[in-house]
């Protein structure tokens, strides 16, 4: 298998992979875990003979990993979807088309930040007469908890704020948000692609009714998502079809993906400490390098609360997309944001809403870490990123 940090680059240079906000490579342990269920053990998970009832052993000890991995009180909380976005939409269609049916309400409220995976979701049910509230958010990307309050209406059917950015890894204040949802009876949705298997989370203790994150984050398959439903919490379905998941996402389980999952789950509850720490550690090594060696530039995430691995980085009189080229000319692979919105020629709306003017927000790249980013790689970065820089300054001057 390809070692992702040592992949050959041409003939003589070596690349490094800072871009794992985007995806993470599958660990060797779990592939290794996957390939039965890939050969041998191939049984459809709903049979009842012994191929089948092999499939649903597996099932179920995945459940019961993800759901110790985010504190859930019983594996029954756990749905696997197909990814991530279809666990957000599920949470943000399912609770608010079914509230609405009964007369509950038609209004949600999230942030400006979101992922499209939320705010395209919101904007698809505006247009089926629910009404969205959009909290702005500060330099930094919170929202006010007093907004919050203030925005609920009698008609609030649902609060879906995101744990922590994808773009600067900004932590919203999760257990003031329960607080004030569970004060008012409002169920709470949060995603949490980028949070889960970085910094703790126990969903028993913070309160959320929904919770999403995604197994291409946490060193799993893509393809395999989970929702976190708490008891009690009552969905429409999104994907009908069959009896699946306890009658809760029709279809047959993609038995090797979730076993995988389950997998990465384990191991990211046995290294969440030492793996923030990792993070932690090389982020402020990158963060110093930067300072030393390179001026106008702006750090866009929250200085206090900021998950650990994520360094988004606005550089004056330089171009983003230019930047990544010529970065991954010299062998590192970064981004300007979200690989979901790569290619789009509009800024950031992450950017835009933290007040960042469109031409500094142009020059943004995002670093983000993993476990397998070693220091040496940072140093190489730090070594290389300021002559590019000046290069290109002198480029942007014309």
């Amino acid at each position: 298998m390809c070692d992702l940090r040592i992949a050959t680059w041409g003939k003589n240079m070596e690349r490094i992979y800072l871009d794992y906000n985007a995806t993470t490579p599958l660990r060797p342990e779990v592939r290794d875990t996957m390939m039965p269920y890939l050969m041998e053990a191939f049984g459809n998970g709903s049979s009842i003979h012994a191929y089948g009832r092999e499939a649903r052993t597996a099932i179920d000890t995945a459940r019961e990993q993800v759901a110790e991995l985010i504190g859930a009180k019983s594996p029954s909380e756990i749905v696997f979807t197909g990814s991530g976005t279809e666990a957000d939409n599920h949470a943000i269609k399912g609770l608010s088309e079914l509230q609405k049916s009964r007369g509950k309400g038609n209004h949600i409220i999230t942030s400006s930040v979101e992922h499209h995976a939320v705010l395209h979701t919101c904007q698809y049910l505006e247009q089926r007469d629910f009404e969205v509230t959009y909290l702005p958010v500060d330099r930094y990307g919170r929202i006010s908890v007093d907004q919050l309050r203030e925005a609920i209406r009698d008609t609030t059917v649902l609060i879906s704020i995101m744990h922590v950015n994808n773009e600067n890894g900004t932590i919203q204040p999760l257990e003031e948000i329960c607080e004030i949802a569970q004060e008012h009876d409002i169920p709470f949705h949060t995603d949490a692609v980028q949070s889960v298997g970085k910094l703790e989370m126990n969903v028993q203790e913070c309160g959320v009714n929904l919770l999403a994150f995604s197994g291409h984050k946490i060193y799993a398959p893509k393809g395999i998502g989970v929702l976190y439903i708490r008891r009690g919490t009552r969905l429409a379905n999104l994907v009908h079809g069959g009896s699946h998941e306890r009658n809760r996402r029709a279809g047959s389980e993609n038995v090797p993906a979730i076993v995988g999952l389950g997998a990465a789950a384990d191991l990211a509850k046995q290294e969440q400490d030492s793996y923030a720490r990792h993070l932690d550690r090389l982020t402020h090594r990158l963060r110093d390098g930067l300072n030393a060696h390179i001026d106008r530039l702006h750090y866009n995430g929250h200085p206090d609360h900021c998950a650990p691995g994520t360094l988004n980085v606005s550089f004056e009189s330089v171009e983003g997309e230019s930047l990544i080229l010529r970065l991954d000319m010299e062998g590192i692979c970064v981004s300007t944001g979200s690989a979901c919105t790569s290619g789009s020629m509009e800024p950031s709306h992450v950017l835009a809403a933290l007040g960042l003017p469109p031409r500094l927000a142009q020059g943004t790249v995002r670093f983000s870490l993993g476990r397998n980013t070693t220091e040496a790689e940072i140093d190489a970065v730090i070594a290389k990123l300021p002559k590019v820089i000046q290069q290109m300054r002198i480029l942007y001057r014309g």
